[in-house]
């Protein structure tokens, strides 16, 4: 039995504690078929995300982390850490002043729960998307382009890693 926060979602803050109201209903999600292409509804806002910490921003990764857990609930059982990993990352988005260092922390996670599913899915990179793999933190991220652009690490090592 999974639970659909599309039906009930509340949140709360209380002198800086995030209270979260999830209403219990089952849903059916649909996985997409072995290689097919990786929904666009987890990739668009992914790649906000990835773009954004490249450029050493926070901006928009609340909401955009959010779109990805929806997302992944409609997935199915299968992308239940990607649900997990994106609600994570943004409750770490979610401060005043965000802590960069923990947002990217938390998208590393993310970036491996989508990586894992693709992989066990055998599911396609959208067309213009690639991924690339950075060894300092050991984990992979997609971008679009031709050009890397570190989300680990932004400005302070923009084209660190490789291209699969």
């Amino acid at each position: 039995m999974r639970y659909d926060r599309s039906r009930f979602f509340v949140t709360s803050c209380l002198g800086g504690l995030l209270l979260i109201a999830v209403g219990c209903a089952p849903t059916v999600g649909k996985t997409p078929d072995e290689g097919s292409t990786m929904p666009a509804s987890i990739v668009e806002p992914y790649l906000e995300i990835a773009a954004t910490l490249a450029d050493d921003k926070t901006e928009n990764v609340r909401a955009n982390a959010a779109n990805i857990a929806t997302a992944a609930t409609a997935l199915g059982a299968p992308a239940m850490k990607i649900d997990t990993a994106a609600l994570q990352l943004s409750a770490a988005a979610s401060a005043a002043e965000p802590d960069i260092h923990a947002v990217r922390e938390r998208f590393g996670a993310l970036s491996e729960a989508i990586d894992t599913y693709m992989k066990g899915l055998k599911l396609k990179s959208p067309e213009g998307v690639r991924v690339a793999y950075c060894p300092m933190v050991d984990k992979p991220w997609m971008q679009r382009g031709d050009s890397l652009a570190n989300p680990y690490y932004g400005s302070e090592m923009l084209t660190c890693g490789n291209f699969r």
